[in-house]
């Protein structure tokens, strides 16, 4: 059975698919890993260069009311396995409002599917129900947080959906931790936040991760050329930090 890890935060723009991407090239590596595309921005789904027109993807799998396999919406490419994202996910949304089954979609087709050690799911920055299918799907919940002042703002409430999630559909759930991201540390600014965020971790019964990702301009770079930066930039201090705290990840 694959460990599930959901990399979520409602706030845009705070590192989710460069953490959901260099986390799947690292456990790439290690296992068999896939890498699913579940923002309708698709950001993962072109980091990959996967494609949508005549392929199936997660749109297809979350609606399809015969239930297609995950395993036929898998691309098979250079930077991993991905099942992409489509731009019309968003449309989802209403389609499987009100329906108790439509929950459990993405948890379905991920336990059908027994030839992956580890699933690495990318999501989009809002609470909707992509994400609660993400969430009773998986095992553990990555929560990428920048210091600064607007990054707490919501934080309470994706926790308490989580909570939610851990009460009444996956009970087996843990939030695995905070993750700083876009971390330098010099400023008071910073240093004040990343003691909020300590304090707010253990209010919320995880922690905040000891590693601290710094940022450097190969990252963009790797987005830029669509590698992923362990391939890309395997010595740059970004991907050093990212390779600490998959070691942290997995203790």
């Amino acid at each position: 059975m694959a460990v599930t890890y959901v990399v979520a935060n409602q706030k845009g723009g705070i590192g989710k698919t460069t953490t959901a991407t260099t986390l799947a090239g690292i456990l790439a590596k290690r296992g068999k890993t896939l890498l699913i595309d579940a923002d309708p921005q698709g950001n993962s789904s072109s980091t990959y260069e996967a494609v949508i027109e005549d392929q199936a993807t997660l749109y297809d799998v979350m609606v399809d009311s015969d239930k297609l396999p995950l395993e036929d919406a898998i691309q098979h490419l250079e930077n991993g396995d991905i099942v992409a994202s489509d731009p019309l996910l968003s449309k989802a949304e209403k389609m499987l409002d009100g329906d108790i089954e439509g929950l459990y979609r993405l948890k379905d087709a991920i336990d059908e599917l027994g030839e992956y050690e580890y699933i690495v799911i990318d999501t989009a920055p809002s609470l909707n129900v992509i994400l609660y299918n993400s969430l009773i799907a998986a095992d553990q919940v990555i929560i990428p947080v920048m210091a600064d002042a607007y990054s707490l703002q919501g934080l309470n409430q994706l926790c308490d959906t989580i909570k939610a999630v851990q009460r009444r559909q996956n009970p087996s759930l843990k939030i695995a931790g905070l993750l700083l991201v876009k971390f330098a540390g010099r400023s008071k600014l910073e240093r004040e936040v990343e003691a909020e965020l300590e304090e707010i971790s253990k209010d919320l019964g995880t922690k905040l991760f000891d590693t601290r990702i710094r940022e450097c301009v190969k990252t963009k770079e790797a987005q830029t050329k669509k590698k992923l930066l362990i391939n890309y930039a395997p010595k740059c201090t970004t991907m050093q930090d990212y390779m600490s705290f998959a070691e942290e990840l997995e203790k």
